[in-house]
């Protein structure tokens, strides 16, 4: 059997997409923003869906991308095709930051940057406490259900603060493991299948 033949037939896990939880794409997705990506929802409803790309980091400092902000020490993270001129973050650190959203286990989506900037002069903020993002990733409606009929992502269980200390490099495979035998496989094909 042809291994791309063996990849259609690996069916959804039947993990519908919501607020909190990830997406993993396929592993023949080429797109330089959603090859090999974990998406992290933050949200999704019968308007859309939108998250964030956490596995894909942006090599230049941050202070040279993020010039409105005080020198911080941590990566900027691709976080998809949509509205690239805008800064987004997703942090652990709650009602410490007003206007936060709450999408996972201590895990927040937004909140007031001049409290996070206060944060990062004084100190109280690590890059294990917060994430920066360049853009988003957005599906309009049904879009995102239409890419999960045709095996384009697999729905992974909610994220939770620790999501922030997994390294990014092993991210994409090491999730698919989780989710056991028939998803682990996935890590073994090639990106280009044509090499196989």
């Amino acid at each position: 059997m042809k291994e791309i033949d063996r990849f259609v037939q690996i069916r959804s896990n039947n993990l519908n997409p919501d607020k909190g939880r990830l997406l993993i794409s396929e592993p023949f997705m080429g797109d330089q923003y959603f090859g090999r990506a974990v998406v992290l929802m933050a949200e999704h409803n019968e308007d859309g869906s939108f998250g964030v790309v956490l596995n894909k980091a942006i090599q230049a400092p941050f202070n040279d991308v993020l010039k409105g902000l005080p020198p911080f020490d941590s990566k900027i993270y691709i976080g998809g095709p949509v509205d690239t001129n805008s800064t987004f973050y997703i942090h652990t650190l709650g009602e410490e930051i007003e206007d936060s959203m709450k999408i996972g286990d201590g895990l927040y989506w937004g909140g007031d940057i001049e409290i996070i900037k206060e944060m990062i002069l004084l100190k109280q903020i690590t890059p294990s406490n917060i994430r920066f993002f360049i853009g988003y990733s957005g599906w309009g409606v049904n879009q995102l259900e239409t890419e999960l009929k045709s095996n384009s992502w697999i729905v992974h269980k909610k994220a939770n603060s620790s999501i922030l200390d997994y390294p990014i490099e092993n991210m994409w495979a090491g999730l698919l493991g989780e989710m056991g035998p028939k998803y682990k496989y996935w890590t073994k094909y090639p990106i280009d299948p044509n090499m196989n």
